[in-house]
């Protein structure tokens, strides 16, 4: 298989790969943060952090870990990470940390960090891993970033907190709760592969038969020099 280059691996968590949309990772904390642009934000921002890091360590230290141990070891790495940027949080933005609440802490068990420390960062090089960790992380802020702005701006009829529809304009409260969060949801998602498989297709009609996985086996692709 064609190793991807380090600007692939950047860029694929963002739309082709991105963990909420697509690997539909950390959905009930996406689901939970979204009610306003700042909580998103923050939320996004904190993962992002985390993530890179994490993936740098494990990455770093992936031939020193038994692999019997490796995933308590990597939960000690990102517990450790985590109780750090929590301090952090709480010395310097308390507002913030007291806004998403639990929901900080338990960025320890997000399936995002996790599951991207067992596929990539402990299979890949330090610099890669890096890579992968900051655009998936990217690719995390960005959806909640756009989940935010649709239900801020539609259930409270503001962005970060500043009023923004004119008055006369009722707001749809339903959007801040969790049906209202739901329904965004599901739009994305929708959104997103519809825009994937456009990209496919686009790319499977430049590349012919290059681009099928059964070309090898196709009498077309084979008639074709392919």
């Amino acid at each position: 298989m064609k190793k991807k280059s380090r600007l692939q691996v950047f860029t694929k968590g963002i739309i082709r790969e991105n963990p909420v949309f697509v690997l539909a990772l950390g959905t009930c904390s996406t689901l939970a943060v979204t009610t306003s642009v700042s909580n998103a934000l923050g939320m996004g921002a904190v993962v992002l952090v985390v993530l890179t890091f994490s993936n740098a360590i494990i990455s770093s230290l992936k031939h020193i870990i038994p692999n019997e141990v490796r995933i308590p070891a990597f939960i000690v790495v990102i517990s450790g990470l985590m109780t750090i940027v929590e301090l952090v949080t709480k010395a310097y933005a308390p507002a913030l940390n007291e806004s998403l609440g639990i929901f900080l802490p338990l960025v320890v068990v997000n399936c995002i960090i996790l599951g991207r420390a067992e596929a990539f960062a402990s299979k890949n090089t330090v610099w890669d891993s890096i890579l992968d960790g900051a655009g998936m992380g990217v690719g995390f802020t960005l959806a909640l970033f756009l989940m935010g702005v649709i239900r801020e701006l539609i259930g409270q009829g503001s962005l970060f907190g500043f009023a923004i529809l004119p008055k006369g304009i009722e707001t749809m409260n339903i959007f801040i709760l969790a049906p209202g969060g739901f329904f965004v949801f599901g739009c994305l998602i929708a959104a997103v592969n519809k825009i994937t498989a456009m990209q496919g297709k686009q790319r499977q009609n430049q590349m012919g038969c290059a681009a099928c996985p059964n070309g090898q086996l196709c009498s077309n692709a084979q008639e074709k020099g392919e």
